[in-house]
């Protein structure tokens, strides 16, 4: 049986058309099975380990857990959103999450794992990141050929002619792997930011841990000074009945309970607002105030803070983003400085002149010429924002170092305080408080002397307290790269696919 040749031209791009058709399907099929109502759950079930970032290749796609944790396996479709969850699976997970905490003390360990595992910043940067590493993939893929059916001098009968065609572009000049080249050093930043995010969370959580537990210890000591002046208060009654006391030392004894009992309230309104912010970083919004175990972490070595300042310009995560946009604008340069080198489109096609009964072939090869448009525009802004690049590394460094300036500052006040309130002051307020009581005894010193000792040893047991807070505060930040700001708004810089739409239109 003989085809005509339209019909074969017509059954060839439907069969065409029909693979594309099908693999759109799949994608709809994979957003389908991607979707956060048929998933839920997961996007908390990471690992909670540290991430070690890996060397950024294209034959090894990044897939990042929800909690930022980059995991080194294959490449699948249900991988590609990584964050993809509503407020309500949000709210719901949080709250489980919340109730995993052991029912009693809770350690610093378990918060931070459990702000790592619902922070909303950090599975935001974890989706941008994702993005990045799609682009990375959109940015270096071929173009498709063209396949389509001419025909010519239908109107004359018998002297029509058919032909089917195939066309195709080819790349010059390496431009799609420069491309990836773009993409990836983009990637590559992303990665640093995603891992400087989740210092950020685990900084704060430190710190507020630290803050928190400060407000509980002083808790613990006003409920056992209190208990002290309650003694006093009775004591006192009991004097003026049997005349051995004047009205003064209750009034006197009075007016301290209502001083001990307005800075309970203070203390206490405090660390209630503390925990509210470790749940608000957590991501947990039915996180309550619990009992916290462990003690203030801080060492009282002398610190080389130049030292430290260079080390943390040269191993923070924020300073090795900023390299890699400067890696990134270096390839963004070389990538448009070959884009006027222009791109061959060849044309072939075969088909039937029923004039003469006999077939025939056509070839065609074209490229624009690159007079006008040389691409020196964007060669220009690629230049201004390689300078733009180097100039927010420089920035990034001398913030670090005037954020570890602060730092530093509260160190070393904090340190300090430390040193004197736990060698000379509560020393000195103990034995000072230890005599009165005796002399009171002997009836060589009134009682309200011995009240002024009271609370003199008390105070100078609240400020160690608060020293020693403030100092394991300290350095944490020290040991977190100076890196706060847990739910500062996220920038999206994943890139795009643009550079893919520039190699393929030259004009």
């Amino acid at each position: 049986m003989k085809i005509q040749p339209p019909w074969l031209a017509i059954a060839t791009i439907c069969s065409c058309l029909g693979c594309a058709s099908e693999g759109s399907r799949r994608v709809s099929d994979a957003l389908q099975y991607r979707s956060p109502h048929h998933n839920r759950a997961s996007v908390d079930t990471a690992p909670k380990v540290q991430p070690q970032l890996p060397t950024v290749t294209d034959a090894e796609p990044v897939v990042i857990g929800a909690s930022g944790v980059i995991e080194n396996r294959a490449f699948n479709a249900p991988s590609l959103v990584v964050a993809a969850f509503d407020s309500n699976s949000q709210s719901e997970t949080g709250a489980s999450d919340s109730k995993t905490l052991a029912a009693g003390e809770t350690t610093i360990d378990e918060l931070v794992n459990l702000a790592l595992s619902n922070n909303p910043a950090i599975k935001e940067l974890a989706a941008t990141t994702q993005k990045a590493a799609g682009f990375r993939t959109q940015v270096g893929l071929y173009a498709n050929p063209v396949v389509g059916y001419q025909a010519q001098q239908l109107a004359d009968r018998g002297t029509d002619q058919h032909l089917i065609f195939a066309e195709q572009e080819f790349v010059t000049a390496d431009k799609l792997e420069l491309n990836r080249n773009v993409q990836n050093e983009a990637l590559r930043a992303q990665l640093h930011e995603l891992e400087a995010q989740r210092i950020r969370v685990t900084t704060d959580i430190r710190t507020r841990y630290y803050e928190a537990l400060g407000y509980q210890k002083q808790l613990e000591l006003i409920q056992e000074f209190r208990k002290q002046l309650d003694k006093g208060y009775d004591l006192a009654q009991l004097r003026l009945k049997a005349a051995e006391g004047s009205k003064i030392d209750v009034l006197q004894t009075k007016v301290q309970r209502s001083e001990i009992e307005l800075i309970a309230r203070q203390a206490q309104a405090r660390y209630e607002a503390t925990w509210r912010e470790i749940a608000a970083i957590a991501g947990v919004q039915d996180l309550s105030p619990r009992a916290l175990s462990g003690s203030f972490e801080s060492s009282e070595d002398l610190i080389q803070w130049e030292e430290v300042a260079s080390n943390l310009v040269a191993t923070s995560p924020e300073y090795s983003a900023a390299q890699a946009r400067i890696s990134q604008a270096q390839a963004e340069l070389r990538r448009h400085g070959v884009q006027a080198i222009p791109n061959v489109t060849v044309q072939f096609g075969a088909g039937v002149d029923s004039g003469t009964n006999s077939g025939m072939m056509n070839l065609q090869v074209g490229a624009p010429i690159p007079v006008f448009n040389k691409n020196q525009g964007n060669i220009a802004a690629a230049r201004a924002e390689y300078c733009r690049a180097v100039m927010e590394s420089q920035r990034i460094e001398q913030a670090i170092r005037a954020r570890l300036a602060v730092v530093t500052r509260d160190y070393q006040s904090a340190l300090e305080a430390s040193r004197s309130y736990s060698t000379d002051i509560l020393p000195t307020a103990s034995e000072a408080l230890s005599l009165a009581e005796t002399a009171y005894k002997a009836g060589e010193m009134d009682f309200i002397q011995v009240l002024v000792a009271r609370r003199t040893y008390f105070e100078s047991k609240l400020q160690l307290v608060n020293a020693q807070a403030q100092l394991a505060s300290a350095n944490a930040k020290v040991n977190g790269f100076v890196l706060s700001g847990s739910l500062d708004a996220i920038i999206d810089r994943s890139g795009s696919d643009s550079l893919r739409g520039l190699t393929f239109s030259q004009q």
